[in-house]
C-alpha cells in the first residue's frame, strides 16, 4: 500500500481509538496521540529498508528513497521492484509492533494500547491489500 493510504487509515483508526480510549483527556493529549498514530502508520514501513538490505546486501533502496522522499512516499511499489519480501515485511511488522507495545506498556498503558490498535490496522490493511481485497 502507498504511504498516503496508510496515513489515511492511521488518521481514521487513530481518531476512533482516541474516542474510545482517551475520554476525559485534554484536546492537546488527543491531538498528540492522533499525530503519533498517523506518523506510526507511515513510518512503521521503514523496516522494509532493513529487509531490502538483508536481501540484497545494499542500502541502495534507502539511498534512493532519501534522495527522492516524495516519490518514496507516493510510489511505494516502485521503491522495492527487485526485492520480494511480502511475508517478511508482514512478519517484521508483527515483531516490531509487538516489541514496541511491550516496551511502552510499563510506562503508559494508554500509549501502548493505542500503538497496538494503530499497528493492527496497518497490518490488517497490508494483509487485505496483499490478498487483493483492497487496492
Amino acid at each position: 500500500m502507498r504511504s498516503t493510504d496508510h496515513a489515511g487509515i492511521g488518521a481514521l483508526v487513530g481518531w476512533i481509538a482516541i474516542d474510545a480510549l482517551a475520554r476525559g483527556r485534554s484536546l492537546r493529549t488527543k491531538l498528540g496521540l492522533w499525530t503519533y498514530g498517523v506518523l506510526l502508520s507511515v513510518f512503521i514501513d521503514l523496516d522494509h529498508f532493513v529487509l531490502a538490505r538483508l536481501k540484497t546486501g545494499s542500502w541502495s533502496h534507502l539511498r534512493r528513497a532519501l534522495a527522492h522522499p516524495t516519490w518514496a512516499l507516493t510510489s511505494t511499489k516502485e521503491v522495492f521492484p527487485d526485492v520480494g519480501m511480502k511475508l517478511e515485511r508482514l512478519t517484521s511488522h508483527v515483531i516490531v509492533g509487538g516489541i514496541l507495545v511491550l516496551v511502552l506498556r510499563p510506562f503508559d498503558r494508554l500509549f501502548a494500547t493505542y500503538t497496538a490498535i494503530v499497528l493492527y490496522a496497518h497490518l490488517l490493511a497490508d494483509l487485505l491489500h496483499d490478498v487483493g481485497l483492497v487496492r
